[in-house]
């Protein structure tokens, strides 16, 4: 007779959660800019007889490293070159903040808090905001060479080093990742027509969502400048906006699918592979799109999208620059500096992260001036990467941080002590810096075992100390982690509620407004496809939300798992108003105001009833109208997420 094994000795799955890497591809370019960006500086300082500085140039590009992920090169001028600003800013504040006892600790508190609030703004705000109090704790806790300026114009220059290789390809590929961007979005809408009426129509539509995303991420980097002036770019981002009412009518295609036919005819996504092949080698689309004659509103819902669709991208409009725009110009960039800085000032949310961060900070660096044992920088280093809740759960965070120290201090003390000081330290990173990109996509804790070894390297360059670092770096470490989940994670229970609950609450209110909206005669279309892109924005933000909380010990990953099939259903409620607007359209009767807002009553109860608890609870809902109604899937959907209740 078989044994098995005990169920007490089965890993729970918010541990195998965080220890399963992703699978991402690398980049070979990345690698071979890695090993150029780091090495390069520490060669150079070697030659002049300055290695400290090699080495601090060489601690800029490290960030500039990790900073090289997207693919569009004006998005790497965002992501590498403004973040830089920050970090010289930082390490100035840190230089003259250095040795002055409670004075430092009070400057590097105060940058973590305007860190922290700067963060929430986007995603290169993020990386700005960690750059500065990154490099702000290092200039408070190294002795740093030469005049206060040197160690920021070092620092900088080895990030726009990464920055300059990255840039060497553009006159060759200019436009090139935004047009592959677009094509991408064409075929993942092309799956998605071909998913419909079936049960991976779901997961479909998730992949639109972030495709769409990056899309528009992409073109809209190049938009704010270009826009108007730039003939291709203009064709790119009416060719962009053309799938809008592709990914429209899927919804519609789907509930016809679930009720009458099945999927649609595999000549649908089959001439919308062909629009992505023309938009992606830029060449004129297909004259005839080969599809079926439409007999039902659905189904011409799907042909007039595709059509129009065509007539964009083969060029048959009379002037790109002149097609629809859906999204708008971007106001100027004061107006949205402005804009942005006073919602992080009025935002609970900003003042609530910045507080959080600088309380953890300012514990790390009174520990660091108190206590003999803990002298080092490392410990807030550890905290600034670990609270940074944008970029993962920071209980995930902490646990990788330190299971990924702990595997980076083995590699570090093999090259700490087998190479010594010198020319050695040259070869050494270009074989380590090369495994900074390649496993930084595989997972926080896969990054951290690759940076942790060349930040010791070029520790050492600085502090001559070799491998007398590894303990004291262990346990600074393990300390910042476990001041991060106490002063960051557990000692804020209700972080979980305004990290989950008051976010899905607000779109459920955005859900509603969007069903009233849809009820207009008279609504704007380009204004329809604004709410409907807003709302799977948040939505996409709110599921990768749960997705990191699902990492999370109980209770916060027993209620993520809870509330999930909730965001599922105010998912299905936008698409089932859509359908509902897209066959109205095309020939379905439309139903009476009264319907659209029985409808929109029921979903703001349920926003307002989000706000009360962080326990799902179950509410009876009888939502009746006329039969045959197209609005009769939505108020299923709605009677749905209304139902759902929290598992005993």
């Amino acid at each position: 007779m078989s044994r098995q094994l005990p169920s007490v000795l089965t890993p729970p799955d918010w541990l195998t959660r965080n220890l399963r890497p992703q699978n991402a591809p690398v980049s070979r370019a990345a690698v071979v800019r890695a090993a150029v960006a780091l090495s390069l500086p520490l060669a150079i300082g070697l030659a002049v007889g300055r290695p400290s500085y090699g080495a601090l140039a060489s601690m800029g590009a490290l960030s500039g490293v990790i900073g090289d992920t997207a693919d569009a090169y004006r998005m790497r001028i965002l992501n590498i070159a403004v973040p830089q600003l920050f970090g010289a800013v930082g390490v100035t504040i840190g230089a003259l903040a250095f040795g002055h006892g409670w004075t430092t600790v009070g400057a590097v508190t105060a940058v973590a808090l305007a860190s922290g609030m700067f963060s929430t703004i986007g995603a290169v705000a993020s990386v700005s905001g960690l750059l500065l109090l990154l490099n702000c704790v290092i200039g408070a806790g190294l002795p740093l060479p030469g005049a206060w300026w040197l160690a920021p114009a070092l620092m900088s220059g080895g990030g726009l080093l990464v920055l300059a290789l990255a840039l060497l390809a553009w006159p060759l590929r200019s436009g090139v990742p935004e047009r592959v961007a677009v094509a991408e979005t064409y075929r993942a809408a092309a799956d998605l027509l071909a998913a419909s009426g079936t049960d991976a129509y779901d997961d479909r539509r998730h992949d639109v969502t972030r495709s769409l995303n990056q899309s528009y991420d992409l073109v809209l980097a190049r938009r704010a400048r270009h826009h108007g002036r730039n003939p291709d770019l203009a064709r790119l981002l009416a060719q962009l906006n053309a799938v809008t009412p592709v990914v429209e009518s899927a919804p519609a295609a789907h509930q016809y699918g679930r009720q009458h036919a099945g999927p649609l005819p595999p000549e649908v996504p089959a001439a919308v592979r062909r629009l992505a092949d023309a938009v992606e080698t830029g060449r004129t689309g297909p004259a005839d799109l080969g599809l079926p004659v439409p007999t039902n509103e659905t189904a011409r819902a799907v042909h007039h999208a595709l059509a129009h669709a065509a007539d964009v991208v083969t060029g048959r409009t009379p002037d790109a620059r002149t097609a629809d725009d859906p999204l708008g110009r971007p106001a100027r960039l004061g107006v949205r500096a402005a804009r942005s800085a006073r919602d992080v000032l009025l935002s609970s949310g900003s003042w609530r992260y910045g507080l959080r961060l600088a309380v953890c900070i300012g514990t790390a660096q009174s520990l660091v001036s108190i206590v003999p044992v803990a002298r080092s920088y490392w410990v807030a280093l550890t905290i600034t990467f670990v609270m940074k809740p944008d970029f993962g759960s920071v209980f995930s965070r902490a646990l990788m941080r330190a299971l990924g120290t702990v595997a980076g201090l083995v590699v570090a003390a093999v090259v700490l002590a087998a190479v010594p000081l010198g020319w050695w330290d040259v070869p050494a990173m270009i074989v380590l810096a090369p495994f900074i990109p390649a496993l930084g996509a595989r997972g926080y804790g896969h990054q951290t075992a690759a940076v942790t070894p060349v930040i010791l390297l070029l520790s050492d360059v600085l502090n001559h100390q070799g491998t007398a670092l590894l303990v004291p770096r262990l346990v600074d470490s393990l300390m910042g982690c476990a001041i991060a989940l106490v002063a960051g994670y557990l000692l804020w229970p209700e972080s979980w509620h305004t990290r989950v609950g008051d976010r899905l609450a607000d779109t459920v209110a955005d859900t509603a407004r969007y069903v009233e909206y849809a009820s207009h005669e008279d609504a704007d279309l380009a204004e329809r496809a604004r709410m409907r892109r807003g709302l799977h924005r948040d939505l996409s933000g709110i599921r990768t939300e749960f997705q990191r909380a699902l990492s999370e010990p109980p209770p916060n990953g027993r209620r993520a798992a809870a509330w999930l099939p909730l965001v599922v259903a105010v998912e299905r409620i936008v698409d089932a108003t859509t359908a509902a607007g897209v066959r109205v359209r095309h020939g379905a009767q439309r139903p009476s105001a009264a319907e659209f807002a029985q409808v929109a009553l029921q979903l703001r109860e349920l926003s307002e009833g989000l706000r009360e608890t962080d326990v799902l609870v179950a509410v009876r809902t009888d939502l009746t109208g006329p039969a045959g109604s197209v609005l009769e899937p939505l108020r299923q959907e709605v009677a749905a997420a209304r139902a759902i209740a929290s598992p005993h």
